[in-house]
């Protein structure tokens, strides 16, 4: 009998349902599906579905957007359907990263009742969030249209779900920042204070990396950023909290010579103008720390 919490026991989600534009290792699908259902189903699974549906009763649920939205997750919904219900027929109507407007049908799913209803809080958990994430980017990159600006995530996501979250990022149009701490090495604040100044940190850094990796420094005002210019060992930018003025300043003294990251409290007022200054990438934790969820359900047709 199939355990539905042991991993790769069927074969990943058809690439058909993953945005065309991103990547998501189905290994890391087959991760957070098997914790997931394991936190909900507990050591006796779904009682009440036991309780209350016959063993061989067959369901047809369909999963529908309730609001317009950018799509992200179906391949994880897929996935908790089939670790349940393995011979379930499932026919997607949409993909990740498609818009979708209110009341549209995303997927058909047919098969062993109590398998649907077992799965259903799982996936739709998935879903809203990931749609949440990929909406929220969707709005956001939408303010930066007609400038050459990227948007990126952050590392300020929530734990365990990071490449889902980023995923959902790539969905809605954005870009990827570092996974992790070892992508790339990123110096802040609080690494310049303890290595006893910018030239120090960077001189540190420069002799510990390797060739292929980039080194970004953090500044905060533009004394700061000609310290790190004449010092010619960073390869990024990270100008933070900076004001339009600054930023028009910081990009015409780098003068194409590095790569530009705006920070810190941008929106969607702020964005157009941030973007219109020539940096070349804006980054927000919001989009992954604070989207709101998509309403999606999962309706059984009866």
């Amino acid at each position: 009998m199939l355990n539905p919490l042991r991993r790769l026991d069927i074969v990943p989600s058809a690439s058909s349902l993953y945005c065309p534009d991103a990547f998501i290792s189905p290994l890391e699908i087959d991760d957070a599906v098997t914790r997931a259902l394991a936190e909900d189903l507990g050591r006796a699974g779904d009682v009440t579905s036991v309780a209350t549906v016959p063993e061989d009763a067959q369901a047809r649920a369909i999963v529908v957007a309730r609001t317009p939205g950018r799509i992200a997750g179906l391949p994880l919904v897929e996935t908790v359907m089939r670790r349940l219900a393995p011979d379930a027929q499932i026919v997607p109507h949409a993909r990740d990263g498609d818009a979708v407007s209110k009341k549209t049908a995303l997927m058909t799913i047919t098969g062993n009742a109590r398998a649907v209803l077992a799965a259903e809080r799982t996936a739709l958990n998935f879903a809203g969030h990931l749609s949440g994430v990929a909406t929220a980017t969707a709005a956001l990159v939408d303010k930066l249209k007609g400038t050459n600006t990227r948007l990126v995530c952050t590392r300020k996501t929530t734990p365990g779900l990071r490449a889902l979250q980023k995923y959902a990022v790539r969905c809605g149009g954005g870009f990827n920042h570092r996974f992790g701490l070892d992508d790339a090495v990123l110096i802040k604040d609080n690494h310049i204070a303890v290595a006893g100044g910018i030239r120090a940190a960077l001189e540190r850094a420069k002799s510990v990396v390797g060739h292929l990796v980039k080194i970004e420094i953090e500044v905060d005002t533009l004394d700061q950023l000609r310290e790190v210019l004449d010092t010619g060992l960073a390869d990024v930018l990270l100008v933070d909290n900076f004001s339009i003025p600054m930023l028009k300043e910081a990009v015409a003294l780098v003068g194409g010579r590095m790569v530009i990251e705006a920070s810190g409290g941008i929106t969607h007022d702020n964005a157009a103008e941030i973007a219109a200054t020539g940096v070349d990438y804006v980054s927000s934790g919001a989009i992954t720390h604070s989207a709101p969820n998509l309403d999606i359900a999962l309706d059984i047709e009866v």
